[in-house]
């Protein structure tokens, strides 16, 4: 490598840059440094409205509501181009949609059997290309980073509502951040780490003419860091598993499962827990899915935070996987799921 003059000046640009973030992130403002970095941003599990009011009655629409329909747009405008280009000698986009296709396809039918694995696989793979494309969406620069600035009388406001009877909020512990401009516009870029103050701070001195303080409700929010949306899949999944066990095996073949009284009260026994385990799947498919895609923006967020520029590199390679794998996790359960639903307890499939 010494003797290959182009690695070597790589080599050298790469620990410039990696010196230059080092020095300039949160970590090195301990040494003098911080000029790049840029202040944490205010993360909360809750969805953030986009709009300071309502839109109509209590309905505000909100950050990842706005994800949710970009991942539906992408799809269905991918989806349509796919359609009406499809020719004999398949092009590139054709071919990779083909080859992923008929990989589920052929994963489906293995795990349910022919004719299941085409009822089930339509469900599968719409589970799969909603959760990957609203995963990889999340990680697009501009999320949430880019968004409406909240006063610090909106934020006082807002988090005293929030407040139990009898409790008081500190306004010694509660930061905001000090934006250029007097705009709604708000962005976390580099080189203001600095400018982060507590409420009681600015309410002692106020800020000069041109800044104003809040923090960011960003636009855009990776659609599957709202638990609201993770449970929203998993009840469509788990509510079509039971549809096609009661489809397939009728009312009481399915119900008796869960209350089968001919087997004494060890069979009640165990259909109880059959039925506590329908309801344990929702919440395992909700927590899983929001927990993993949650856990990845706080470490994107970190990063930045500590190490600009090229912290977060990767672990954007590692989200893009585990984006993949949960999508992969999260349909596949469905598929087992609806095949065991569909299958009667001693084994003879319909």
């Amino acid at each position: 490598m010494l003797g290959n003059p182009k690695m070597l000046l790589i080599l050298i640009v790469g620990i410039v840059v990696l010196g230059v973030a080092l020095y300039g992130g949160a970590l090195g403002a301990e040494f003098g440094g911080g000029y790049l970095g840029a202040p944490l941003a205010a993360i909360q599990i809750p969805a953030e409205s986009i709009t300071a009011d309502a839109i109509i009655g209590d309905f505000h629409i909100t950050n990842t509501m706005i994800a949710t329909w970009a991942t539906v747009i992408i799809l269905a405008l991918v989806s349509l181009i796919v359609r009406f280009r499809i020719t004999e000698v398949p092009g590139r986009l054709q071919g990779l949609f083909e080859v992923i296709l008929e990989f589920f396809m052929d994963l489906t039918e293995s795990i349910a059997g022919p004719e299941r694995g085409r009822k089930f696989f339509p469900l599968v793979m719409t589970i799969f290309l909603f959760i990957v494309v609203s995963n990889w969406l999340g990680i697009l620069p501009g999320f949430g980073t880019i968004g409406r600035i909240e006063t610090v009388d909106e934020l006082v406001h807002h988090r005293e509502a929030a407040l139990d009877e009898g409790e008081h909020l500190d306004l010694a512990k509660l930061n905001v951040v000090v934006f250029e401009g007097d705009g709604n516009l708000g962005i976390l870029g580099f080189g203001s780490v600095d400018d982060v103050k507590t409420v009681e701070e600015i309410e002692e001195h106020p800020l000069e003419a041109g800044k104003q303080a809040g923090i960011l409700v960003p636009f855009l929010r990776g659609a599957n860091t709202d638990i609201n949306t993770t449970l929203a899949i998993a009840l469509i999944a788990m509510l079509l598993v039971q549809f096609w066990g009661f489809t397939a095996l009728g009312v009481f073949g399915h119900l008796g499962k869960f209350f089968n009284f001919k087997e004494g009260p060890i069979g009640l026994f165990v259909g109880l827990l059959e039925f506590i385990s329908e309801i344990a799947k929702i919440i395992s498919f909700t927590f899983r899915l929001f927990g993993n895609i949650f856990a990845g923006e706080v470490l994107l967020v970190a990063m930045m935070f500590l190490i600009p520029l090229v912290g977060i590199i990767p672990f954007l390679g590692l989200e893009l996987f585990v984006g993949v794998i949960q999508a992969f996790i999260f349909s596949m359960l469905t598929l087992v799921f609806a095949t065991a639903a569909t299958t009667p307890h001693h084994g003879n499939s319909h």
